[in-house]
């Protein structure tokens, strides 16, 4: 169940990380969705809204972020950053306080999507 106040920063998030994943193919299977505390010291005091999908198919991934993501992202303030490796092309947007990855399989297959709200505070 989705804390009161964390529900519209669930459903935004939620909503981007499904258009990036169209952006990509159909086919996006969820892989997570849920609160997540954020302060171990202190559980339940801090929640966030984590959120990830993959798709296991997904020809021109790399063309893809490049052409499609990115500009899209970019005009609607989120910001990127490259945290690509050998095995994948990483990018991580941020905004608000919220953040999620875009994990391109250099293989040519495969791509994963995943990110968190900021952390709201309950009780």
């Amino acid at each position: 169940m989705i804390t009161q106040g964390l529900d519209d920063l669930a459903v935004d998030l939620t909503a981007v990380i499904n258009s990036v994943a169209r952006a990509f193919g159909e086919g996006a299977v969820r892989t997570v969705e849920g609160e997540l505390d954020c302060d171990p010291a202190e559980p339940g005091h801090l929640v966030c809204w984590q959120y990830g999908v993959r798709l296991e198919q997904c020809a021109s991934g790399e063309r893809r972020l490049a052409e499609a993501v990115l500009p899209m992202l970019e005009a609607a303030g989120w910001s990127a950053h490259d945290r690509s490796n050998a095995l994948e092309l990483i990018a991580r947007f941020s905004r608000d306080g919220a953040d999620f990855t875009v994990h391109v399989a250099r293989s040519g297959e495969g791509v994963a999507i995943v990110g968190s709200t900021r952390c709201i505070e309950i009780g």
